[in-house]
């Protein structure tokens, strides 16, 4: 298989979008909105190979309109001038001739977040979706998503799990997602809504999947779909189930509490880097 040209941006939702900035504070914060911030990582990354003209598509939300102002404004602060906004809300207006041509001229869209479910039931199977597949697999094309939209790009994906009974059997819903990397299934809002268990058992269901939680204001950059670089400022967790030796999961009944032996934690942070393909951590970043 050719390799992939293009990246994928994954972030675990609430990323700084400058909102509390004052100048003179930066020298305070751990990461620095102007110069270390996720969204400046997006703009450096689509710059290294043309002038950035992104297209949001918050399709997700249910406050698309607002969504998009809040990320136009902070992408106006980085001083990035053109950003679009792809407004979708069904699947009928998907596949038009203006939105095929606006994915075609574009170098980034970025999935939004909301309700992943929406999203995969108003893009999949569309010919916009398979554009910007097309696009990433041969093009130094970026593809970023927030919270659901990070979540849509296995192609697994978890669509419903309250995390306080993520660790009875069946409690977790699963659909597909858009595939844009196999074998990896993406959680997001990792730590402060205690999504531990609901990874730890959508691995278990399939040892196959790599899962990756991110923490807020926490992201990956996917290079080349083998690779993925840290960044933001909080943590990534790997949750590898190779390696499992034991699980209860076939003999329970559902709601019943599971039992999971010799499942694969790594914690990573920005600058860390994770080898898909070996299901290694390495250092430095290529």
């Amino acid at each position: 298989m050719a390799k992939i040209k293009g990246y994928l941006v994954a972030i675990g939702g609430a990323e700084d979008k400058g909102v509390n900035y004052k100048q003179g504070a930066a020298s305070k914060k751990r990461f620095d909105f102007f110069e270390e911030g996720i969204l400046r990582r997006i703009i450096t990354l689509v710059a290294q190979h043309g002038i950035p003209k992104i297209e949001l598509i918050t399709t997700a939300s249910s406050f698309p309109e607002q969504m998009e102002i809040s990320y136009r404004d902070a992408f106006l602060k980085l001083g990035c001038m053109d950003v679009e906004h792809l407004f979708i809300t069904s699947r009928e207006q998907v596949d038009t001739a203006e939105n095929l041509d606006r994915i075609n001229e574009c170098n980034c869209v970025i999935f939004t977040g909301g309700d992943q479910l929406r999203l995969s039931s108003i893009f999949g199977g569309t010919k916009l979706m398979e554009r910007i597949r097309s696009r990433y697999l041969h093009e130094a094309f970026v593809v970023a998503g927030t919270s659901a939209g990070a979540m849509a790009m296995g192609g697994t994906m978890i669509y419903d799990g309250n995390a306080t009974r993520a660790h009875l059997k069946g409690e977790i819903k699963f659909t597909t997602g858009f595939n844009l990397i196999s074998n990896v299934i993406i959680d997001t809002h990792f730590e402060k809504r205690g999504r531990f268990n609901r990874l730890a058992q959508a691995v278990a269901v399939q040892p196959g999947i790599l899962g990756i939680g991110l923490a807020e204001d926490t992201g990956i950059i996917i290079s080349g779909g083998n690779k993925f670089l840290v960044i933001g400022s909080g943590i990534v967790t790997v949750l590898n189930g190779k390696t499992i030796s034991y699980t209860n999961l076939p003999e329970i009944e559902d709601r019943m509490p599971i039992s999971v032996e010799h499942i694969i934690v790594h914690i990573l942070s920005g600058g860390d880097v994770y080898n898909l393909a070996s299901q290694q951590v390495e250092r430095p970043f290529d």
